[in-house]
């Protein structure tokens, strides 16, 4: 069998209001379906894509209300990456995500660190925890 790549990521978040923040506003993404796990219908699903709504640009979240956060460890995906189309473009995201962090206090590193692959460029970012 050959893959030639994925479909959609699915997490889950404790915060579905925070979590539309994020993805929508932050990131630019769109909330293409608002539904129920199909196995727990009391659990909402949030779909996001991008504006074309391409192949492999989906992710997901199942909303459980309080959930702790996950932490990096063993086993764990812990870093999704988004392509984008340009140096500048990468410019342009590391303002956008330098502003939010500023305004919301999260955490994120002033400079680019090559990751594995070559001609790929990472800026280590996290949502923060909204106040309850």
């Amino acid at each position: 069998m050959r893959l030639e790549g994925i479909h959609h990521v699915t997490a889950i978040t404790g915060d579905a209001p925070g979590n539309v923040d994020f993805y929508v506003r932050v990131l630019g993404l769109r909330l293409v379906k608002k539904t129920v796990n199909q196995d727990d219908p009391t659990v909402y699903h949030l779909f996001y894509a991008d504006e074309r709504g391409s192949a492999g640009a989906d992710i997901t979240f199942f909303e459980y209300p309080g959930a702790r956060r996950g932490r990096a460890g063993a086993g764990m995906v812990h870093r999704v990456v988004f392509r984008v189309g340009s140096e500048e473009a990468l410019d342009s995201w590391a303002d956008r995500l330098e502003k939010e962090a500023s305004r919301s206090h999260g955490r994120t590193e002033a400079s680019p660190s090559p990751t594995p692959r070559a001609s790929a460029w990472s800026w280590p970012w996290s949502r923060p925890t909204t106040s309850r």
